[in-house]
């Protein structure tokens, strides 16, 4: 048996909009299923889900993937985020999902998801003139080109690494605005629609970190 690195990810408290968090774990692997993987706890303080008197928070792995950026038998661990006494965190809104979808299950539901985004470069758009704007959007969509396209080398890293790690994207294309993108994950069944997109924006912001751009 060997170590790995176990990279938790989670929902933080963060309004109006959560924000990913992560850290990492030694564990003992190769990991075969997601029941191998140890629970964790954080800081609930320092993520908007405590107060700093009783900051316990837990991480409940429910889905994991290959890391496809550290390699080998390390994972990305997709984390519920509970109470100290194991019941669901109120910023935890994948188990009431999980609820939903057991219920419905017999009807099979698929969904896709597309997921836009803009790249950053410090606090101007990617590829946008400093202190200027963009021409007019028209030959930006699905374009090809230096003068068309900005950071088609971090999407096409943040696709590679999405297949990498199994997960269901469908496509990429740019949009209509300069630094603009697009990425898409499914069909798949509402958890794990849920739990790829989430993995891959985890990777996508990770990726970004490489090459001094964030996406929002």
């Amino acid at each position: 048996m060997s170590k790995i690195k176990a990279e938790y990810i989670w929902l933080d408290g963060h309004k109006p909009t959560s924000k990913l968090r992560s850290k990492t774990k030694i564990i003992d692997g190769p990991v075969k299923t997601v029941a191998g993987i140890p629970q964790w706890g954080f800081d609930g303080s320092s993520t908007e889900q405590a107060s700093g008197d009783n900051s316990d928070c837990a991480l409940k792995p429910v889905y994991y993937v290959p890391d496809p950026i550290r390699g080998g038998d390390h994972i990305l661990v997709m984390s519920e985020v509970n109470n100290a006494d194991g019941t669901p965190h109120v910023t935890n809104t994948r188990a009431p999902l999980r609820k939903v979808a057991e219920k419905y299950k017999d009807h099979d539901p698929w969904f896709g998801i597309e997921q836009e985004y803009t790249f950053f470069l410090g606090r101007n758009p990617l590829g946008w003139p400093e202190g200027g704007y963009p021409a007019p959007q028209g030959p930006f969509y699905c374009g090809v080109g230096a003068d068309e396209v900005f950071g088609r080398d971090i999407v096409e890293d943040h696709m590679e690494a999405c297949m990498e790690a199994g997960i269901m994207i469908s496509g990429i294309n740019a949009e209509v605005m300069p630094g603009q993108w697009e990425f898409q994950v499914g069909p798949l069944g509402p958890l794990a629609v849920s739990d790829e997109l989430w993995i891959a924006r985890w990777l996508l912001y990770r990726l970004g970190e490489d090459y001094g751009v964030n996406a929002t």
